[in-house]
């Protein structure tokens, strides 16, 4: 895994074969294959290292918080975190999402699982009555997906956003259209 891990930061795994991989993992190619059969594999068990994150794992705790509105901020913040430790990896696999099925894969079950996730905060802040009048569970939802997006975060680092200011950014926006 760490061979996967080292040629996504460095750009190089779409190009890379599995006999790249298994040399960079100073394995052999048939010793590669009796434990992955395709770079799929090898992408997919790369990508369920990241449920031992451990700002995942805050953020998975976060969302239900005895506070609510503490919630939304240790969420946001995690997020953020998540985005920010995963970087090089993630940079190369949304990029090329569009055309590598596990790249596309990892994408939509990491959109899965925040929608998951944010689905359980909106009702915890409606439980808790901190919803701002008007707005629905549907458009609480949306603007949360919105914001603790992967492309919403690489666009903040784009423009030159540190961490602590994305955070700050992001909650303010959510406190502002969200919270009543």
């Amino acid at each position: 895994m760490n061979a996967v891990r080292e040629l996504l930061a460095e750009g190089k795994f779409h190009e890379s074969t599995v006999e790249q991989v298994a040399d960079r993992a100073g394995v052999s190619r048939a010793t590669l294959y009796q434990h992955f059969r395709s770079r799929l594999e090898l992408v997919d068990e790369m990508c369920d290292s990241f449920d031992a994150n451990p700002a995942l794992l805050a953020l998975r705790e976060s969302v239900t918080s005895a506070d609510p509105a503490a919630a939304l901020a240790e969420t946001i913040s995690h997020t953020v975190a998540f985005w920010s430790s995963e970087d090089a990896i993630l940079r190369q696999l949304y990029g090329v999402a569009a055309i590598d099925e596990a790249a596309a894969d990892l994408v939509e079950r990491q959109r899965e699982d925040r929608r998951g996730e944010m689905t359980r905060l909106v009702r915890h802040m409606r439980k808790a009555g901190l919803m701002r009048d008007g707005v629905s569970d549907r458009q609480a939802l949306a603007l949360l997906m919105m914001l603790t997006s992967y492309e919403s975060y690489r666009e903040l680092r784009h423009a030159g956003v540190s961490d602590r200011a994305a955070v700050s950014t992001l909650l303010d926006v959510a406190r502002t259209q969200l919270l009543g």
